[in-house]
């Protein structure tokens, strides 16, 4: 029972995540009117927390490793509710942004140590359980994110969304003293080079994107995320197991979360800035449109997670991608209906990829696994931001522009998808695997 009560505190935090993300995307454009600035400011305010948040979570699950799981969690709780009050204070665009990195900073200690031990706490059947919990629970938050953003905004002052993180982090860090303490049983070391290269790489590789302009950073970010890689071959203190790469799919289980978490942050927000500045409607009925995505998605999950993943194993990623193809082709139809359809697809997809790519990794390998997910995870957010939201700036009188982008990117993540399976899942029938690994 503990570790069921220990598990809310875990998902309240994973909520508060999505929470402060979905309810800054639908306040962004009053936000901007507010403080002023240059309209790439819009997407900075999600992009600024983001790319931090992704580069720094591969060091959050280390140090988690390190020095416990559980003590980074609530460290990185009370860093987060800080920075929160901070953006809520924010007078200019330039001081919002900045708090909105610290945030993604502290956000970084937070959410790698929450999958690190859902992965520690339980196991066999357990397992899925507990992670088709999430998706309800993430679904809930992004219903309640974009409702509370326009209710709060139309209500009170944008100000006041930055300030709902102040009581829910007091509420999980009552809850994270019944958490167990979980650390890796072989103790890492931490590796600032490949930390600093990771971040430096990651910034130029987004930042030209979302300013237009720039491009020479382009080639040069790509060149110092691959001078990372070779520095993580050769280092004796390395930011990443490099085992797990040796694991069977689990690289091309980066490749699907970062293709997949673009497509996902970057329509949200496209869905958004089309709603406020193109049809120009309340911040309130922007919100409402989202709706159906959320709702339906949180639903989908969490049968995903009770039913459908014993009986139909990681081939339910195919039917959420399918789904997902099917809803994108739909907006050009209806665009409300349609995001239900894509929220039933995610729903089924997030449950079953997060499964798969997790139950083969040993408890060494947890933090820098859980980390390196959730990484590629807000780094493919990023770019996602950074891209469909330039397509659409560039063309808001064409928003499907930006869904036809999104449509192939999909097809392409059903390739990686079948990638990441391995052989015993794609010869296996139904529900095979769940009983060899409960066997297991």
């Amino acid at each position: 029972m503990r570790k069921w009560v220990g598990l809310v505190a875990l998902l309240v935090a994973e909520a508060m995540n999505l929470l402060d993300a979905t309810i800054v995307q639908v306040a962004a454009p009053v936000i901007h009117t507010d403080l002023g600035g240059r309209t790439a400011d819009i997407q900075w305010f999600s992009a600024a927390y983001t790319l931090p948040f992704a580069a720094l979570l591969i060091t959050g699950g280390r140090l988690g490793d390190i020095y416990g799981r559980r003590r980074l969690f609530r460290l990185g709780v009370v860093g987060f509710v800080l920075a929160s009050t901070a953006c809520a204070l924010a007078t200019q665009s330039g001081v919002l942004i900045g708090a909105r990195a610290v945030q993604g900073l502290t956000a970084a200690t937070i959410i790698p140590q929450t999958i690190g031990l859902i992965r520690s706490s339980f196991s066999g059947p357990e397992l899925p359980k507990a992670l088709g919990l999430i998706g309800p629970v993430m679904g809930l938050a992004g219903i309640s994110g974009p409702l509370l953003g326009g209710v709060i905004t139309e209500a009170t002052s944008w100000r006041v969304v930055f300030l709902v993180n102040v009581p829910l982090g007091i509420a999980v860090l009552a809850l994270a003293r019944l958490l167990p303490e979980s650390r890796s049983p072989e103790r890492p070391s931490l590796d600032l080079a490949g930390t600093v290269l990771l971040i430096t790489g990651s910034a130029l590789l987004v930042f030209p994107i979302l300013q237009s302009r720039d491009w020479i950073l382009l080639p040069l970010g790509i060149a110092v995320l691959g001078g990372c890689v070779l520095q993580q071959r050769r280092s004796g203190s390395r930011l990443l197991e490099l085992s797990l790469f040796r694991r069977s799919g689990f690289g091309a289980a980066l490749g699907t979360s970062a293709l997949f978490f673009a497509v996902m942050s970057g329509l949200t927000l496209v869905v958004v800035l089309h709603q406020q500045l193109t049809l120009h409607h309340s911040v309130m009925r922007a919100s409402l449109v989202l709706l159906p995505w959320s709702a339906v998605s949180g639903i989908a999950s969490w049968c995903a997670g009770q039913w459908l993943i014993q009986r139909f194993g990681s081939r339910l990623m195919y039917v959420g991608l399918g789904v997902l193809l099917i809803g994108l082709l739909a907006t050009r139809i209806s665009l409300v209906p349609a995001l239900g359809i894509c929220g039933a697809g995610v729903g089924l997809f997030t449950t079953a990829f997060f499964t798969e790519a997790l139950h083969r990794v040993q408890p060494q390998e947890t933090g820098s696994a859980a980390g390196l997910l959730n990484a590629v995870q807000q780094f493919g957010g990023t770019l996602g931001v950074a891209v469909l939201g330039t397509i659409f700036l560039h063309h808001p009188a064409a928003p499907q522009r930006a869904f036809l982008v999104a449509t192939a990117v999909i097809v392409v993540t059903v390739a990686t998808t079948h990638l990441m399976r391995s052989p015993r899942s794609r010869q296996s029938g139904p529900g095979s695997r769940e009983r060899a690994r409960t066997a297991r």
